[in-house]
This record gives C-alpha cells, sequence and structure tokens, in this order.
C-alpha cells in the first residue's frame, strides 16, 4: 500500500491550496487544540497518534492538520472520502492495512474526509479495525460528531472540537499569502482596512478569506483599496446549514436568549435563521413550545399571541410575515417567565412511572349503572358546585399516592395571582 502524500503545489493552483501549511509551525489558530504542550500536539510531534476526530466548521483546518500529520508521521497514511468511498473499498483498505501490520508490523492511518457521510453500515464496517488498532482513525467532520458519527467510533477516538478563526488568525493568514513565495511574494499591495473587511466577512473561515482575497487581487489589480475590497464584498457571508450544527446552536441561542428576556438579541438570532432560509413555520413551533414551556401562566396570553401571529402569517406569507415573526418573538422575550408547568409535568410523569399503581378510588370511579352504583362506584363523592365557594375537601389522587403539591406557580406575572389562588383551593381540598 503506498504512502499517499500532496502533490507538488503548482501557481495554477487556487491561492488556498497553495498556501496550506506543511507544518505545526505554520498552522494558525486552535492553540486550544494544537499549541504548545496540547496532547494532540505532543501525539503528532512524537508519531503516537492515537484515533482523533476532528470536528469544526469549514475552514478551520481541519484537512490541513490531517495532511501534516501525513508529512510528519512514519506510518502509512491513507485518505478516504466519505462520499465518494463505499464499503468494498473501505475493507480492502483495512484488510490491506492488518496485512501490513501482521507482516511487517507497520501502522496505517486512515483519513476520512467528511466521516458524518458515512452511513450505518460503512461506519459499523470500520468499527472493528478501529477498534482492534489495525487502523489509527483521523475522522474530519463539519457536523456534531456526537449525532452524526457512530458513537462507538466517538467512543474510542479523542474528540478535538475546532472553532472558527478569528479575525486576527485571518488577517495572519492573509498577510502571509501576500508576503510569502506561494501566494503573492511581496508583489500586490492590499490596504490594512481591505485585509480588516476580507476578514471580517470570511466568518472564520481561512479557504474563504484567501478565496476572497484571491478574487480581490484578480478584479483590482495589484493594488487594492478598501473600498474596491468592499464593493466585492458587500454582502458578508454566513455559515448557516439548516440540517447541521450551526442550525442547532443558533436555534439553542434564539431559545436562550428569549429565556433571558432580551428581545433585541432574540431578535438577531431570528432573523439570522430566516435570512438564512430557515423555514418560519419551525420557528413558530419553537416559540409555540417556549410559550408553554418557559412563559407558562406566568402569562397565559403568550401562547395565544404566538398561535394568532402564526395564523397571521399563514393568512399573509413573507415578506410582510416577518412582522408576525417579530411581533411573537418580542413578546414571549418581555414576558415574565415561569417554568412551572414544566416542573409540575416533570413530577406528576416521576409518579405514574414509579408507583406501583395508579388505581382510580371509588368516590372518582364512574358510574353510568345501577350495578356499579351498588358495587360503591362513585359512593362519597362530593359534588363541587353545590358548595358555596365551589371547593369541597377531597382527595383526587390515587389510590396509595400521597396528595402533595406538583404544580407550584411562581411569583411571577400572572401566575403571583395564580400562586394566591391555589393558596386558597388547597386550603379547603386538602383541609
Amino acid at each position: 500500500m503506498a504512502r499517499s502524500s500532496p502533490p507538488p503545489v503548482a501557481a495554477t493552483e487556487p491561492l488556498a491550496f497553495r498556501m496550506r501549511p506543511t507544518t505545526l509551525g505554520d498552522f494558525v489558530g486552535q492553540e486550544h487544540v494544537v499549541g504548545e504542550g496540547t496532547p494532540l500536539r505532543s501525539a503528532i510531534e512524537q508519531d503516537q497518534l492515537g484515533s482523533i476526530i476532528l470536528a469544526g466548521p469549514p475552514g478551520t483546518g481541519k484537512t490541513t492538520l490531517a495532511r501534516i500529520i501525513a508529512e510528519t508521521t512514519k506510518a502509512t497514511f491513507v485518505q478516504l472520502n466519505a462520499v465518494t468511498s463505499g464499503v468494498k473499498e473501505l475493507k480492502e483498505v483495512c484488510e490491506e492495512a492488518r496485512k501490513m501490520r501482521e507482516a511487517f508490523k507497520t501502522r496505517t492511518v486512515l483519513f476520512i474526509d467528511e466521516i458524518h457521510r458515512f452511513n450505518t453500515a460503512q461506519q459499523d464496517a470500520l468499527l472493528p479495525f478501529v477498534e482492534s488498532g489495525v487502523v489509527t482513525l483521523i475522522g474530519a467532520t463539519t457536523q456534531n460528531p456526537y449525532f452524526d458519527v457512530n458513537q462507538a467510533l466517538v467512543s474510542r477516538s479523542r474528540v478535538n472540537l475546532l472553532k472558527p478563526l478569528t479575525p486576527g488568525d485571518l488577517l495572519r493568514i492573509l498577510r502571509r499569502a501576500l508576503e510569502d513565495g506561494r501566494g503573492y511574494g511581496g508583489k500586490v499591495a492590499v490596504a490594512d482596512a481591505a485585509l480588516e473587511h476580507l476578514a471580517a466577512m470570511s466568518n472564520g473561515d481561512a479557504r474563504v478569506a484567501l478565496n476572497a482575497l484571491e478574487l480581490t487581487v484578480l478584479t483590482a489589480g495589484k493594488k487594492v483599496s478598501v473600498e474596491q475590497a468592499k464593493r466585492l464584498f458587500a454582502e458578508r457571508h454566513r455559515r448557516y446549514d439548516r440540517k447541521g450544527e450551526d442550525h442547532y446552536d443558533t436555534v439553542s441561542a434564539f431559545i436562550k436568549t428569549m429565556r433571558g428576556s432580551d428581545p433585541d438579541a432574540a431578535l438577531l438570532w431570528l432573523f439570522k435563521m430566516l435570512g438564512s432560509g430557515e423555514d418560519p413555520r419551525f420557528l413558530f413551533r419553537r416559540m409555540a413550545i417556549f410559550a408553554s414551556e418557559d412563559v407558562g401562566n406566568a402569562d397565559p396570553r403568550a401562547l395565544q399571541i404566538v398561535v394568532s401571529a402564526w395564523q397571521a402569517f399563514e393568512l399573509i406569507g413573507l415578506p410582510e410575515g416577518e412582522y408576525f415573526l417579530a411581533h411573537a418573538c418580542v413578546y414571549l422575550s418581555q414576558a415574565p417567565k415561569s417554568n412551572a408547568v414544566t416542573r409540575a409535568m416533570k413530577g406528576a410523569k416521576a409518579i405514574v412511572s414509579s408507583a406501583p399503581t395508579l388505581e382510580v378510588p371509588n368516590h372518582l370511579r364512574n358510574a353510568p349503572v345501577k350495578g356499579m352504583r351498588e358495587q360503591g362506584y362513585g359512593e362519597g363523592y362530593r359534588y363541587p358546585h353545590d358548595a358555596p365557594e365551589g371547593l369541597v375537601r377531597e382527595n383526587y389522587f390515587p389510590i396509595g399516592v400521597s396528595p402533595r403539591n406538583l404544580y407550584e406557580p411562581t411569583e411571577r406575572g400572572f401566575e403571583q395571582e395564580v400562586r394566591e389562588r391555589m393558596e386558597r383551593i388547597r386550603a379547603v381540598v386538602r383541609g
């Protein structure tokens, strides 16, 4: 099995390809993963790498790190792409690695790009070879590996989460491209403000930043001003995959921001998702859940507002329908918050799951016919409407379950009034 190595870099290759680092010393960013003294850096430098998964957004250095490992390891390095490789090819590579290990005691490092795209059968086929140490796995994924990669593979690998590069990191990369012989070798002048603009619009993605620089130079020539860069890239590109990790992260930020009662920030997350093509009905569904889960009876109108806004959206559609989304978002964000209903649900479910029986006591049973009444069904039931206040002392819990408070209203918003009413009711009903 031949060791794979990157082809020689030609001047005709894209700038991002030419500027790809080949050593850890040239690698920019991700100090928490490959900085001095980190476990991964030590493992690479000592050529003692165990199976790892590199997870992070595009352009953060996953493939570059794999190529650096390929250049430094004494092991056989093999690369597969999960999009184009099937189970047959995967098994052939792993079987060859087994033979090489048995015959020559050599190690094989297997790099699988976009490993999340392997289906269950492919990941299951890979597992025994990783488990037995026949191959050392390097998996790269733009998705959350805890959601999209076989958990058995995840548990046998060290997961390294790469972050979007900072504007400072991107500026270093862009300046190196201007000065380095693999790039423009000092023959192109780009204003600092233009570089800063390119770094800002690249959203933490080194590949996007370098591609933007290359396009700017091709369009504007060897002397680039900030005005030229801004004209070329008036719209900032945002990373948002409706089925990917940033989708879940942004939805999480949206919910947590409304829960934290900041309507201004909540609107930003709302319009980030909407502007990235998110289905407005998905946003309404999340807000409807939030209205009961996080607002509840602290403001019973919250659910009504969301449902009414949703109905109005269905009648009007986009773009005017944005008003209804914003209306519901702002209302939920400023509303008093209570998760008392959520806590009451959890308490009730805990009793239902743990109680040996939930038998209905006779006085609460249905007694539609004479024979059932003769057996005691309905006996002793007191009709609340016969009492002056509509309340009677009664035990409404199942047999064997002692009465207890599951719903504990807060003192926020309308629930303060509910709390006072519940205290009066429980004082009469439970005595």
